[in-house]
């Protein structure tokens, strides 16, 4: 990655979740650590994602999800980036997932799960670490 391009993370909220807290505090999180942020919004759909993700031309997308779809929408956001030919956009996600479901996430293409009360430190060490490594 060209270390003097600034990362560019769209954070988004799918499917019927309706709380957004989670979502603004990472976003604010990642703009005060000098990152491009595009917020989109409650109760997306994969697919309006996917699409302001390639037309903003992000590097990350940051799912908030505490409504229990992550095991359905998570992976259909990773299909669909393939699919649009966006494979280089990856996925981070955090809210309220369950441990035991992480590695079928990482398996389905989510980068990384942020739990819960994840420090905001530890979001932007890893996005910046990650992106320098590709």
């Amino acid at each position: 990655m060209d270390t003097n391009k600034r990362l560019r993370v769209l954070i988004a909220n799918i499917g019927l979740d309706g709380h957004d807290v989670g979502a603004r505090v990472v976003a604010r999180g990642l703009l005060d650590a000098g990152m491009e942020v595009i917020y989109t919004g409650l109760r997306r759909r994969p697919e309006q994602v996917v699409r302001a993700a390639i037309e903003e031309d992000v590097d990350w997308i940051g799912v908030s999800i505490l409504s229990g779809a992550h095991g359905v929408l998570l992976p259909r956001l990773r299909t669909l980036l393939d699919e649009q030919g966006a494979s280089d956009i990856r996925i981070m996600a955090g809210g309220v997932i369950p441990q035991e479901d992480i590695p079928v996430l990482e398996a389905a293409g989510v980068s990384q799960v942020f739990l819960s009360g994840a420090p905001m430190s530890a979001i932007v060490d890893y996005l910046i670490k990650e992106s320098a490594d590709a």
